[in-house]
């Protein structure tokens, strides 16, 4: 826990001198008391009290001095948040190869569930974004905030031949700076744009411009190094099975994961990577990311449980007060 004034801290000094001057007025009382030899006189002039209970009006009302004087110093805790004016584009692959059923029942199929619920998860002030890649890449849907749009937009996804995966990338980064300029006020009162970040879906190894061109000026790499730059990290999801098939040209054709490819691409930017080998192992994973893009750790305020106790503590001092001695403390 941090403060804002710290100084009010200070005030603890007083109540501890409180403490002393009620311990020792009790000491000084009873060597007042032992005075008196005349036991009916002693009666008349110190009467019975209720034992120990008398000494909690006392306590409750030094204890809420305390707390309130805590409250003075402004508390502050580490706490989630929602953000808001955040950007995440949604890249999914959408080649040949995510109609492979090792994924039940296809591996877009289920990729498109998943997403929707991810849609749905977010918090409503983040604005989401989609993007769909095979040979080339589309943003089918600008970042925003009504998740209706971007959840049909997944329903439509079709499936092309290729994979460019390095340019799917490059795409969300100029869908992404197009919305920031354009949201009304740009960047924050610092002069910060919002933050951004890219959720991207794949199967397998890039194969626009190449398996071997990640490093090209279009490639995967070269992209998820540039993201790096821009502050945009790219958290990956690499989707599907080691022994996922499709039927090509007559036969069937193997197309299993690119771990690899996937897990340099999160390194290179800054991301996250995962992988997935079911709908329900993507299902937590999207909820996994859309706990951490949706939230922000932030000091908020923390005084009113404070105010509060040292609030009902004073109450109870006034009332144990009145109950007990008859008169206030």
């Amino acid at each position: 826990m941090t403060f804002t004034a710290p100084w009010w801290l200070l005030g603890l000094l007083v109540v501890a001198g409180l403490v002393v001057a009620y311990v020792w007025l009790l000491r000084r009382r009873r060597r007042d008391v032992v005075r008196f030899t005349n036991l009916e006189l002693l009666d008349s002039v110190a009467p019975k009290r209720p034992g120990r209970w008398r000494h909690l009006p006392a306590i409750a009302l030094i204890a809420a001095l305390a707390v309130l004087t805590v409250a003075l110093a402004g508390p502050q805790a580490t706490a989630k948040v929602p953000r808001n004016r955040a950007t995440v584009m949604l890249v999914i692959d959408v080649s040949l190869s995510m109609k492979a059923t090792d994924v039940a029942p296809t591996r877009l199929a289920a990729a498109q569930a998943a997403a929707k619920q991810f849609a749905d998860q977010l918090t409503p002030g983040v604005n989401l974004g989609l993007v769909s890649f095979a040979g080339t890449a589309a943003v089918l849907v600008s970042p925003t905030t009504d998740r209706s749009a971007v959840k049909n937009g997944v329903d439509n996804l079709q499936l092309a031949e290729s994979t460019a995966t390095g340019e799917a990338i490059f795409t969300a980064m100029q869908s992404i700076d197009t919305f920031s300029r354009s949201l009304q006020g740009g960047p924050d009162a610092e002069g910060v744009p919002p933050p951004a970040r890219i959720v991207l879906l794949s199967d397998g190894t890039q194969t626009v411009p190449g398996p071997d061109g990640e490093t090209e000026p279009r490639g995967s790499f070269t992209a998820a190094t540039e993201a790096k730059n821009r502050g945009i990290p790219v958290s990956t999801i690499s989707f599907g099975t080691s022994y996922g098939t499709i039927e090509l040209d007559g036969g069937r054709t193997p197309v299993a994961v690119d771990d690899a490819s996937m897990e340099r691409i999160a390194q290179l930017s800054g991301g996250r990577f995962f992988t997935a080998a079911t709908e329900s192992e993507l299902r937590a994973v999207y909820s996994d990311l859309s706990e951490a893009l949706g939230y922000e750790e932030r000091e908020v305020d923390a005084s009113r449980p404070w105010m509060v106790g040292g609030f009902v503590l004073l109450i109870g001092g006034l009332g144990a007060g009145i109950l007990l001695g008859r008169r206030l403390p």
